[in-house]
């Protein structure tokens, strides 16, 4: 795996150009966190990369291969996982239930297999889910799999939905705002959990706010501002640098961004 590489990527909506000829290479191995203040142009990146928005200029690779142009469900089969800031888990479905639903090209998933290969339906679904009940232990909620995700914690529906992405056999991670809105012990967990992810191989890409997150966790930070990279390097450095006090201080606090 050679990770995600973007070159030179452009995208305007009207008159605001939300990216603004972005290059940048997020490396398999690594925790690489995309930081700015709002408006800066990070999840219209995410966007970018996933296939769901089109960049009007530049070309997008994911483990050499270019990807910009290309539907959005094919880029997932390639290996590209999103985790979305509103989470998207299905609430009525249990955890487990949430996890299967990632694995993809499903047997059951054709009207025509689904009544004439029962057998092989059924062996494919126990499969599935022993397979999505690992994923759930590996998150570390194993004894959550039959509860229903509306009764979870947002921190916990947060662990589901990346063990929905390892069940779509996801080499590339994508997490908006991984650490948003939990507590800070939760926070700390899936921070820890995307570094032993990162440590297998895969490409963790993490737009983030929560600065100690970003400090304590990630390998490399890009810093964005006005649809621009304005700032590439390790952590401390990025987060002590003057471009880093005018993304954010000169216009409000970190909190505000």
């Amino acid at each position: 795996m050679s990770g995600i590489r973007l070159e030179r990527i452009s995208r305007r909506f009207g008159g605001v150009r939300a990216v603004d000829g972005v290059s940048a290479t997020f490396a398999p191995g690594k925790v690489t966190a995309l930081i700015g203040p709002n408006a800066a142009g990070k999840t219209t990146l995410f966007h970018i990369v996933c296939g769901t928005v089109p960049p009007d200029t530049g070309e997008v690779y994911v483990d050499d291969r270019r990807v910009d142009g290309l539907p959005a469900w094919e880029i997932a089969n390639l290996g590209v996982g999103r985790l979305f800031q509103d989470v998207r888990c299905f609430p009525r479905l249990a955890a487990l239930e949430n996890v299967m639903t990632g694995s993809r090209r499903q047997l059951g998933e054709n009207p025509l297999a689904a009544l004439v290969l029962c057998r092989a339906v059924s062996r494919a679904e126990k499969t599935n889910r022993e397979k999505s009940l690992r994923h759930l232990g590996f998150v570390g909620l194993a004894d959550k799999a039959l509860a229903l995700a509306q009764d979870l914690s947002y921190g916990e529906q947060k662990l589901v939905a990346i063990a929905r992405m390892l069940a779509g056999e996801s080499t590339s991670l994508l997490l908006d705002e991984p650490t948003a809105g939990v507590h800070v012990d939760m926070a700390h967990r899936i921070m820890r959990l995307l570094r032993e992810l990162a440590a297998t191989g895969r490409t963790v890409v993490v737009i983030e706010h929560n600065i100690e997150a970003v400090l304590q966790y990630s390998d490399w930070v890009y810093l964005m501002d006005r649809g621009r990279i304005v700032s590439f390097g390790l952590p401390q450095e990025i987060i002590e640098s003057r471009e880093m006090g005018e993304a954010f201080f000169l216009k409000g606090s970190v909190a505000e961004a």
